[in-house]
């Protein structure tokens, strides 16, 4: 049977365990891996606009030998009235794997129940598992562990955090995410994971309060895609979230800064903090790739 990648609670502890410390491996002795996937084609449709999906996920698939078909909406049928079900079976009777960027979630779980071949959320408006995947690997290099570490979540309650929040409860994290009133994450999400969670998971107003003792300060742009005419007012309602020096000082002392990309410098968090070493911004970034590789590895060859 086929699985799809369609979020991270679809999966448990063990699965995710198993897949960072392969794109660790990956990472460390690159080329080591071979071509796995020599001869499989895979698609790629995209409905949101992409700078480290798409080109962590292009370089992955060139690199463990496979071929990628990259699909704007606008250039197929998809985006002239054809159903998301008939798309799915015909270009799965074509390729191997399926990774889509868009919208509703309900658009990618519509398109993996008609397809023959694994689907990948490359992000939808409600979880981004991919990057969370990346940002898992990344506290486990930094830290060298995930279980018990405390995670401050500073801003708004989007598909990233979404996405956080199972990461959180599936490798034992505590968890702490401070937003303003009305912009919390997903309150199904955010009920079943505090469930399940062998952690804390938390949702507070105060920023300051989040980010003490803090192994990890995370945050992301206050404006996501497609909510630019909300620009105005969720930058007034954000204001005290933005991840400085004061903020970042009531964090532990080696605490490490997160951030998925792309940033809006001055708004959520400030160039000193972006640049300064204790960043681990652009090496999260670089994890992209190597997740990317080790999760496709992972479906295609199983």
């Amino acid at each position: 049977m086929k699985t799809d990648f369609l979020t991270l609670s679809d999966f448990d502890e063990a699965w995710i365990t198993g897949l960072l410390d392969r794109a660790i491996e990956m990472k460390n002795a690159p080329g080591s891996s071979g071509c796995p996937l020599m001869g499989k084609s895979i698609g790629l449709i995209f409905e949101k606009a992409s700078t480290r999906t798409r080109v962590s996920f292009e370089a992955a698939i060139y690199q463990l030998g496979a071929h990628s078909v990259y699909m704007n909406p606008n250039e197929i049928q998809l985006g002239r009235g054809e159903t998301v079900a008939d798309t799915a079976k015909v270009l799965s009777s074509y390729l191997d794997c399926i990774i889509i960027r868009t919208f509703a979630h309900e658009r990618v779980e519509e398109f993996a129940a008609n397809s023959s071949v694994p689907v990948i959320n490359g992000l939808t408006d409600r979880h981004h598992p991919c990057q969370t995947l990346a940002d898992l690997m990344t506290m486990l290099e930094q830290k060298g562990r995930l279980e018990g570490l405390k995670v401050a979540y500073i801003g708004d309650g989007n598909n990233v955090a979404n996405s956080l929040i199972e990461g959180a409860s599936l490798m034992k994290m505590d968890l702490s995410i401070a937003c303003p009133e009305g912009y919390e994450p997903d309150p199904l999400i955010l009920e079943k994971a505090m469930g399940s969670a062998r952690g804390e998971i938390v949702v507070l107003r105060d920023p300051r309060e989040a980010a003490g003792r803090a192994d990890v300060i995370y945050t992301d742009v206050w404006v996501s895609m497609g909510q630019e005419q909300k620009a105005g007012d969720k930058k007034s309602r954000f204001r005290n979230y933005q991840i400085n020096e004061v903020l970042l000082a009531c964090a532990k002392p080696d605490a490490i800064v997160m951030h998925c990309l792309p940033a809006h410098r001055g708004e959520e968090i400030t160039s000193s903090v972006m640049d300064g070493p204790r960043s681990a911004i652009f090496g999260q970034a670089a994890n992209r790739l190597h997740t990317g590789k080790a999760l496709l590895e992972r479906l295609l060859t199983a």
